[in-house]
């Protein structure tokens, strides 16, 4: 009867890696604070900004989670273009399309 004994050896901790991970979660931590201290501080007058702000931000902090956790930032240039160049005209399409929405919709009613 032969019998094997599995080990795991655990590698040392790197202590850059770590570094990283921590230096995101603030970085995203920040952000999110911002964006909760404007929610709170903003006047209810000022709406509008505080839509503009909060879009912003939130293109600001998905851009950086694509960028780290997707690895995309250590991507080649072309390949960020390729997706970075399509997903403006979307935004701008989608903003064009709710745009004249809007106006049709102040037309009929």
């Amino acid at each position: 009867m032969h019998s094997e004994e599995t080990t795991v050896q655990a590698q040392p901790v790197d202590k850059a890696k770590v570094r990283k991970i921590w230096k995101t979660a603030g970085i995203l931590a920040i952000i999110t604070a911002l964006e909760f201290l404007i929610a709170f501080t903003v006047p209810l007058e000022m709406a509008t900004l505080r839509i503009v702000v909060f879009v912003a931000m939130t293109i600001v902090k998905a851009a950086y989670i694509v960028g780290e956790f997707m690895h995309l930032k250590y991507e080649v240039k072309v390949l960020i273009w390729s997706i970075l160049i399509p997903m403006i005209f979307v935004v701008w399409m989608l903003v064009a399309f709710i745009y004249e929405g809007d106006a049709i919709y102040q037309l009929r009613f």
